[in-house]
């Protein structure tokens, strides 16, 4: 398959941060963190500088070209930092880790950097080269918003009520804009046309007519989200400190990452219970009573975000760089991960069930008025 053009300029600029961080990285005079936020600062102006002189047409026809591009340097940056972190490569952001951000050497910032760096990078990638051959990138675009909104919220709430609070240095203000950009992409990519499905009304019709029973793929679905929902209250409360024995065991023998005192897993679980509990409700509802044609947007900007936040606390769950007592015991580890997978692949699932056979969500089509005057005579 052909790389589109916008797609192989964006991967092309945002490889250059490669020989950027390693000339940074020789720089003593980043070695003082106010320094690193005015050099990253102008680093990513000149870059967006770059881009505009680069792909003027495509940004005039979609400003988050842009966006993208800049965002797929970015997530190269983030690959560095993980793999850095974890000893794969040297000499290349240590400033970045040691002034700038210091708690992207924890667990938790290395897995989202992992995740930054290769679903994130392929996600602006394949957005990128829809705009420039002017195709709909809507369905990728919700998936993005999702992901990209749940890791922000989580870190940036983790850096601020956790440990790491007192290392809060200039570059840390610089993700203002993270938390401003996701609003305005997400305006502009829910505005988009959704793609036609080719279902006909007489096939809307035929399948909103059975019931639940009637249909075991999404029986068996609503039963998934009723035990996640139920999963997701459980560990809200575990991290609220409930008092019951159930809560006791499972924090300490199960889970016991959840009682880092980083905070990021705290913040997670209680992300999912205000706001994933509550999508739990409304899928089963939607998965029960046809016409629910909100539920596919939806869907999708639900599984990036549970796809990133599972990817991020299984992984520092597990990492070396989470203290010894905060890791999974080994006798625990299938439970672990299979009841942490399994929370993970069911909203893919239930996107993969929207997209595949949508007529039930479907509004129902207009009664011809001709006919509905035939019957009652």
């Amino acid at each position: 398959m052909d790389i589109p053009p916008l797609a192989g300029k964006t991967a092309a600029l945002s490889l250059s941060a490669l020989p950027l961080s390693y000339a940074l990285n020789q720089v003593s005079a980043l070695s003082h963190p106010l320094w690193v936020a005015l050099m990253t600062a102008l680093i990513l102006g000149l870059l967006f500088v770059v881009v505009y002189s680069l792909s003027h047409s495509e940004i005039s026809y979609d400003p988050l070209s842009a966006v993208f591009a800049i965002f797929a340097f970015t997530s190269v940056v983030d690959l560095i930092i993980a793999l850095q972190e974890d000893g794969y490569v040297m000499g290349l952001m240590e400033f970045c880790t040691k002034e700038g951000e210091p708690y992207l050497r924890t667990a938790h910032g290395v897995f989202i950097c992992y995740w930054d760096g290769t679903v994130h990078y392929l996600l602006y990638l394949a957005m990128a080269g829809a705009i420039c051959r002017r195709k709909r990138y809507r369905n990728v675009g919700l998936y993005w918003l999702g992901s990209f909104v749940m890791s922000i919220l989580v870190f940036l709430t983790g850096n601020i009520l956790g440990k790491y609070s007192s290392e809060i240095r200039p570059a840390f203000f610089l993700t203002i804009p993270y938390l401003l950009v996701p609003c305005w992409a997400g305006m502009r990519v829910f505005n988009q046309p959704r793609a036609p499905t080719c279902c006909t009304a007489n096939m809307v019709q035929e399948e909103q007519r059975r019931v639940l029973l009637q249909r075991p793929a999404d029986l068996v679905l609503v039963i998934y989200l009723v035990l996640a929902g139920f999963f997701t209250l459980f560990r809200g409360l575990v991290v609220l400190d409930c008092p019951t024995d159930a809560c006791f065991v499972y924090i300490y023998q199960y889970e016991p990452y959840l009682r880092d005192p980083v905070a990021y897993p705290k913040v997670q679980m209680l992300m999912y219970m205000f706001y994933v509990l509550p999508f739990c409700g409304l899928a089963a509802y939607a998965l029960t009573f046809p016409g629910c044609s909100w539920l596919p947007d939806l869907a999708l900007v639900f599984a990036g975000a549970i796809g990133q936040a599972q990817f991020s606390h299984m992984g520092a769950s597990m990492h070396l760089r989470t203290p010894f007592t905060y890791r999974v015991p080994e006798d625990t580890w299938g439970c672990f991960f299979v009841c942490n997978l399994l929370y993970a692949l069911g909203p893919h699932l239930l996107v993969y069930r929207c997209l595949r056979w949508p007529a039930f969500f479907q509004q129902p089509p207009p009664l011809d008025p001709l006919a509905h005057h035939k019957k009652q005579q």
